[in-house]
């Protein structure tokens, strides 16, 4: 398995993907030693918890890593072009290259993309036919996480039994802000925004219309074709087995050379 690793330099982005490895952070390491591990360790949830909760920030952090790092979709200098296919290329009129009608050129990385759909500050970098798939895991692994986390905040103060090897005097004292408000708190934001973020990828998925063509038209209408969901996510997966859509240390191949013909933008 060859995976190409793909950096954009920009200090904003830098900053917006830092900002999102230190929320995985607090998340990973900060919650399970205050509430997972302790209540493990004095029997009030299984084992099997522990595992599911490790496992989801652990393909969380590979799905954050692999879509920043990525090749989208760039176009090469000089792409061979198939002489049947040469009316469904056209010119770029910023880089003056040629690319595949659906392509689009973003100003943040300075190249064209192929299907790109937006770029991401929060993963600093664009998303495109090659690494669409990816984003849409770290979306998914990100709801997972951030939902699993406001369940443990919630069953620390509803539901798990008194810690008895801890002062709750203290654990109160030094954590309830910590752990109620910043982490409660996050746990909605990330939950809230990822699932939104989630829903509008998906929609745009099984329509087959992109952000950048959504934005373009100006308007709720669908320009793309209704299609199956399971062929659709496997275009954009490059597989059909589903299993191997939810991982994300593996190589995407497309499924077919299909085009996709409409307005440019």
């Amino acid at each position: 398995m060859k995976l190409r690793l793909h950096f954009v330099v920009d200090p904003m982005g830098w900053l917006c993907i830092s900002l999102v490895f230190g929320i995985w952070l607090y998340n990973t390491f900060f919650i399970p030693k205050l509430v997972l591990l302790p209540h493990y360790n004095e029997g009030h949830i299984p084992w099997a918890i522990v595992v599911c909760y490790y496992m989801s920030s652990a393909l969380c952090i590979v799905a954050l890593f692999r879509a920043s790092t990525a090749d989208p979709g760039r176009l090469p200098v000089d792409p061979h072009i198939p002489h049947s296919e040469r009316e469904h290329w056209e010119l770029c009129n910023k880089c003056n290259l040629m690319r595949p009608k659906r392509s689009h050129h973003c100003s943040r990385c300075g190249h064209c993309v192929r299907r790109m759909d937006h770029h991401c500050p929060w993963i600093n970098n664009c998303v495109g036919e090659d690494n669409h798939w990816l984003f849409l895991q770290l979306c998914f692994y990100a709801q997972v996480l951030s939902l699993f986390t406001l369940v443990l905040d919630f069953c620390q103060y509803y539901y798990f039994q008194p810690l008895t090897g801890l002062d709750q005097e203290v654990f109160t004292t030094r954590h309830e802000l910590a752990l109620l408000r910043v982490s409660a708190l996050m746990g909605v934001v990330m939950f809230g925004g990822m699932s939104s973020l989630f829903y509008t990828q998906m929609t745009g998925i099984l329509s087959d219309t992109t952000t950048i063509e959504k934005m373009a038209h100006f308007s709720n209408e669908i320009y793309g074709s209704k299609r199956s969901w399971q062929w659709a996510l496997a275009e954009v997966c490059g597989t059909r087995w589903k299993f191997l859509w939810f991982i994300p240390l593996r190589s995407r191949q497309p499924l077919q050379a299909s085009h996709h013909f409409r307005t440019p933008v």
